[in-house]
C-alpha cells in the first residue's frame, strides 16, 4: 500500500493499494470452508411488503403536511422522514443487486417504485454505478464511490469537512455524472417520467409542502444525520490495513443490514435480512476486522480527525485490458 501522510496532518493522496480487492479471495476461502452459505444465495420474500409499507407512510405523512408550518415540516423531516427515506436509497440498493425478485427487470420496477418519495429520480442509475463499484473496487476513474480529486483538495479542514458531511449526498449522486457519465437509455427515462409524475401530483394536490417535505426528508437524511454514517463508515480507512469496515449496530434494522459491509461485498447475492448468518457461520473471518457500534461517532470522528478526509479511501489501478473492459 502506497500513500503521503505525516502524522497528525491530512493525507496529500489516496492510500494506493497494489493488490487486489480483498472480497474475491475472501468469499473464495469461506466457501471452500463453508459451502453451505450458498443456501444464503437468493431474494428476500419480504422485500416488497417492506417496501410497500415505507413508500405508503411516507407518501401518506407528505399528504398530511400540505398546510402545516415550515418548522413543523422540518422537524418531522428529520425525525421521521429522514428515516424513511433512507431506508428506501437502502431498499433501492438490495434491489440493484436483484434482491427482491429471481427476475431482474421485477426488481427494477420495485425500485423505480421505491423511488417516488426520495423525489428525484436516481434508482436506475444507481444500480449502473454500484455494480461498478463493487466489481472495481477502489479502481481509479472507475469506482465512483471514491471522492474527486476536487472534492480532495477542497475538504481540508473541520469546517470543510462539516459542510461536506452536510452536503455528502450531492457529491454522492453528482460525481458519477461529471466525473464518469454514462448515456441515459429507457429505464432512465422511464424513471424520470414516473418520478417527475408523482412528484407533480404532490404539487397539484397537495400543494408545495407535501412536496417539500419528501425532498426535505431525502436532504437531511443524506447529511448530517446518524444513517448517513454509513457512507463514510462503509469505505474511509482509519486503519490502513483495511479498505471496507462494518457497522454492527441498531441501525442495521433500518437500513436493510448493509451495516454489514464487509459481508456484503464477501456475498453481494445474499439479501440483507440473511448477512447476519455469514458472520455467525465464518466469525473467524470477520471477529478480527476493526467495525463500529455507531455511525453517528462515525461522522464524529470524520469531522474532528486531522489526518482523516476525502482523501483516507484506497484506491488501485488495474491494467489496461481490464480497464478498457470496465469501459
Amino acid at each position: 500500500m502506497g500513500g503521503e501522510e505525516r502524522e497528525g496532518v491530512m493525507a496529500l493522496d489516496f492510500f494506493w493499494s497494489y493488490t487486489d480487492e480483498p472480497h474475491a479471495s475472501r468469499r473464495r476461502q469461506i466457501l471452500s470452508q463453508y459451502p453451505q452459505i450458498k443456501e444464503l444465495f437468493g431474494p428476500d420474500p419480504w422485500a416488497f411488503l417492506k417496501i410497500t409499507v415505507v413508500v405508503s407512510l411516507q407518501l401518506w405523512t407528505a399528504t398530511f403536511l400540505h398546510n402545516a408550518g415550515w418548522l413543523k415540516i422540518l422537524m418531522i423531516a428529520y425525525f421521521f422522514g429522514s428515516f424513511l427515506n433512507h431506508n428506501l436509497f437502502l431498499a433501492i440498493h438490495e434491489l440493484s443487486h436483484n434482491l427482491a425478485f429471481s427476475t431482474p427487470v421485477y426488481n427494477r420496477w420495485l425500485g423505480i417504485f421505491a423511488n417516488l418519495p426520495i423525489g428525484v429520480p436516481m434508482s436506475v442509475t444507481f444500480q449502473k454505478y454500484h455494480l461498478e463499484h463493487h466489481r472495481f473496487q477502489g479502481v481509479d476513474g472507475i469506482d465512483m464511490d471514491v471522492p474527486s480529486l476536487t472534492e480532495a483538495h477542497l475538504v481540508t479542514n473541520t469546517v470543510a469537512k462539516s459542510i461536506w458531511v452536510l452536503l455528502q449526498l450531492f457529491f454522492y449522486a453528482l460525481r458519477p455524472l461529471f466525473l464518469k457519465p454514462k448515456p441515459p437509455g429507457m429505464w432512465e427515462f422511464i424513471n424520470f417520467t414516473i418520478q417527475l409524475a408523482l412528484d407533480a401530483a404532490m404539487v397539484y394536490f397537495c400543494g408545495w409542502k407535501s412536496f417539500a417535505y419528501l425532498i426535505l426528508s431525502t436532504f437531511v437524511g443524506g447529511g448530517m444525520h446518524p444513517m448517513a454514517g454509513h457512507f463514510i463508515s462503509e469505505h474511509y480507512v482509519f486503519n490502513k490495513e483495511q479498505e471496507t469496515y462494518s457497522y454492527y449496530g441498531p441501525l442495521n434494522l433500518m437500513t436493510w443490514s448493509v451495516g454489514y459491509h464487509n459481508e456484503h461485498h464477501d456475498f453481494p447475492r445474499i439479501a440483507g435480512s440473511k448477512l447476519y448468518k455469514v458472520k455467525e457461520i465464518a466469525p473467524e473471518y470477520y471477529e478480527g476486522l476493526d467495525s463500529y457500534k455507531s455511525w453517528s461517532q462515525v461522522i464524529y470522528m470524520y469531522i474532528m480527525d486531522r489526518t482523516v478526509g476525502p482523501f483516507s479511501r484506497m484506491k488501485r489501478k488495474l491494467s489496461a485490458k481490464v480497464t478498457k473492459k470496465a469501459e
